[in-house]
């Protein structure tokens, strides 16, 4: 199966590792690269499209048919934001282009970034817990072929890619150890990628990933 996959998120580390190991696969035909920037990466591949307002995506509706995978990378932290900001950042700017990608392409995998501890619940004590957890389950809702949830705890940067978090430079010696100790919070980020590519030809009926689960799907052929 030839994937056509559309990409957010690739000036931040998710999702220029998910963008990178798209590039190095050859069941990835095409990636169209939505983002405000350049994510500075040339490939024959790779089209990129920097578009400024994430809450309107009419003037490029054209160009967002045609693709089968969409993986959801971008998102803001929530630390000094009040609920209403980091909302409209999180759960407003992804159902924007979530909607009429449902609408465009019927046929299309998207595969969302959120985070251990999401709380599906939306009642939860922690804000950021409760937001992700609306935006999953609304974007499981639209008319998509499947939409997977990824929650991973602590990612191992790829070497070599520019936009690695300064925290998770510093902690990446620690990674076997905490990888050996604590398997279910520990990933790479290049089995995320891997994941979110096998999910659209060999997605699993469960549709929130945990850890444990997205390293499970990456081993997938």
């Amino acid at each position: 199966m030839k994937i056509r996959a559309i990409t957010t998120g690739a000036t931040g580390m998710v999702g220029e590792g998910v963008l990178h190991e798209c590039l190095l696969h050859p069941d990835v035909e095409s990636v169209l690269s939505i983002s405000r920037h350049t994510c500075g990466m040339r490939h024959a591949k790779l089209t990129e499209i920097l578009h400024q307002d994430f809450s309107d995506f009419s003037g490029i509706e054209k160009e967002l048919a045609g693709y089968n995978a969409g993986f959801f990378c971008m998102g803001v932290t929530s630390l000094g934001k009040s609920e209403e900001t980091y909302r409209r950042l999180t759960y407003d700017l992804t159902l924007a282009l979530a909607r009429p990608l449902a609408r465009l392409n019927p046929d299309m995998t998207i595969c969302y970034v959120t985070g251990m501890g999401t709380d599906s619940s939306e009642k939860g004590r922690t804000m950021w817990a409760r937001v992700k957890g609306k935006t999953e389950n609304d974007l499981m809702k639209l008319p998509f072929r499947a939409a997977y949830m990824f929650r991973p705890g602590f990612i191992r940067p790829t070497k070599g890619l520019k936009n690695t978090h300064g925290f998770y430079r510093v902690l990446d010696p620690l990674f076997p150890l905490g990888n050996l100790l604590f398997p279910n919070a520990f990933l790479t980020l290049k089995e995320i990628g891997l994941a979110m590519i096998n999910s659209v030809a060999n997605g699993p009926d469960k549709r929130v990933l945990e850890v444990s689960d997205i390293a499970a799907l990456a081993r997938t052929s």
